[in-house]
């Protein structure tokens, strides 16, 4: 499989469906070679487990590290922009490629608010608005079904 942002991110938006599913919020990630291959998934769990960092993306490169993997050779695709403790993991971690679908406005550290790749001395490739639609009303039904 070639490493498209479009599949990987349709990937995370399963993660980010089975976020929903369990009262989470919807999003997803997943980690691929450069090749496209798929070494690691997940969702939020924040909830679940009663802890702030559980994080999608923070999971993802909990799994990847763990089982010592290149991250410079590998993408991560998530269904929202990453905020800024996640970027600066990103970051950390050296993760040559981000890709994102939604913008967070309010949130983000990517692109928007703390920007963290610019103060960063690693900055991966970036990529953001892939399925951009489909992630954002991902969220916004889920955010409408609480208030409901």
């Amino acid at each position: 499989m070639a490493n498209n942002p479009t599949t990987l991110i349709n990937a995370a938006l399963a993660q980010a469906q089975a976020a929903a599913a369990a009262h989470e919020v919807p999003v997803g990630a997943v980690l691929a070679d450069a090749t496209g291959t798929i070494l690691a998934a997940a969702h939020n769990t924040v909830e679940a487990e009663k802890n702030p960092l559980a994080h999608a993306e923070m999971r993802v490169l909990n799994h990847a590290i763990a089982a010592g993997v290149n991250l410079q050779e590998c993408t991560l695709a998530v269904t929202l922009e990453p905020c800024a403790m996640c970027m600066a993991a990103i970051c950390a971690a050296r993760v040559g490629t981000v890709v994102f679908g939604a913008y967070d406005v309010k949130s983000g550290g990517t692109v928007n608010g703390a920007r963290v790749p610019s103060h960063s001395h690693f900055k991966p490739q970036i990529l953001g608005g892939i399925e951009e639609d489909a992630c954002r009303e991902l969220l916004q039904a889920f955010f409408k079904t609480l208030r409901q």
